[in-house]
């Protein structure tokens, strides 16, 4: 599957936009703040989830239109999706699938996304909470239902804390049903997580040396544990938690260590370059596994990614996506950064328009 027509309403800067995208290459190209970004921010609401800019709902919203905002695809040629706000509800993502309503996980039966923007350069040197969403966005592409049990968990122990929180006291019975869901939602995060780093970690290992980092992967933090032994650490642990104001036992507070195999290097001691490196070999093993998994190709979003690499290791990027038989979307201040690239969708991005270049 590839979305060969996009089509956006009041999304950030464009009014409307309507673009054709073939398979393979689509390089968008313009000045920096031109708004190439957002066309990727926009592919990237085509799979469950925030994007790639992890912003609510009524930021994406042009400003100055109506309120709400709407981004349809089609993919090849007879699959519709679209995904959206109305005014009255801007915080409310509304998706369709060939005309029906659907929820927002019916959406990774049609197609998985992943990204690699600048920003993400940040995530070795930031806490663990950034490495974990990088990890669920992974663990997501290979088991759609990730976002099931996270989107659960995480209101459980939103519940939970509050409860824990009341000056009277917890309803015994009202906190054990919300431990029973933590630990149920839990230890489904906690084993696809195992799962995923555990493939991907063996992906990574078989990758023969070249121009790009290899990297090691691990998870540290709090362990794995099985539904039953997790509901009985959060209840052994209420007096604590209560006196945190949080709950301190969890997969949210688990961390994903990365390692620059070659230099057997924390990646939070390596170079910007060769984090930058890091990050771009575990999203190319990954893209590749979940080819194996799912059997279809994920689509590809990679930001400014051209610019940051010396001819060589841009020449093997693009062979490399080329061989991975997906599509992938581009953006660069200037077509040169792609010289080499071969048969691609060429557009400008200018004026809160896209054209064809």
């Amino acid at each position: 599957m590839h979305a060969s027509r996009l089509i956006l309403t009041d999304f950030r800067s464009y009014a409307a936009a309507s673009i054709e995208a073939g398979p393979g290459f689509v390089v968008l190209t313009g000045e920096n703040g031109a708004g190439k970004t957002n066309v990727l921010e926009a592919v990237s609401l085509l799979a469950p989830g925030k994007g790639l800019r992890g912003a609510a709902l009524s930021e994406m919203a042009r400003s100055g239109g109506a309120g709400g905002f709407a981004v349809a695809a089609r993919l090849g040629e007879d699959v519709e999706i679209g995904t959206g706000t109305t005014p009255s509800a801007p915080e409310r993502r509304q998706v369709r699938i060939n005309g029906a309503s659907a929820a927002a996980t019916a959406l990774s039966e049609w197609l998985s996304v992943l990204w690699l923007t600048p920003a993400m350069d940040r995530l070795f040197a930031e806490g663990a909470s950034g490495r974990r969403r990088f990890l669920d966005r992974l663990v997501l592409a290979m088991e759609p239902a990730h976002g099931h049990h996270a989107a659960r968990y995480e209101a459980a122990m939103r519940a939970r804390n509050k409860l824990l929180a009341e000056p009277e006291g917890a309803d015994p019975a009202w906190l054990a049903a919300l431990e029973a869901g933590m630990a149920e939602h839990g230890a489904a995060i906690a084993a696809a997580r195992v799962r995923t780093v555990a493939a991907l970690a063996a992906r990574l290992a078989d990758q023969p040396e070249g121009p790009f980092a290899r990297a090691g992967l691990a998870l540290d933090g709090w362990p794995a544990a099985d539904e039953a032994s997790f509901a009985a650490e959060l209840r052994a642990g209420r007096a604590r938690d209560t006196a945190a104001g949080r709950t301190l036992a969890g997969p949210h507070r688990s961390d994903l260590l990365v390692t620059h195999l070659g230099k057997a290097q924390p990646a939070d001691r390596c170079s910007t370059g060769e984090q930058k490196a890091l990050l771009l070999a575990i999203v190319l093993a990954h893209a590749d596994l979940v080819a194996e998994r799912l059997a279809r190709p994920p689509l590809l979003l990679l930001d400014e990614v051209a610019a940051h690499l010396d001819p060589l290791r841009r020449a093997a990027l693009f062979e490399r996506l080329a061989a991975g038989g997906g599509q992938v979307w581009m953006t660069g201040t200037e077509r040169a950064l792609f010289e080499g690239l071969g048969r691609a969708t060429w557009l400008h991005v200018a004026d809160g328009a896209v054209h064809p270049a």
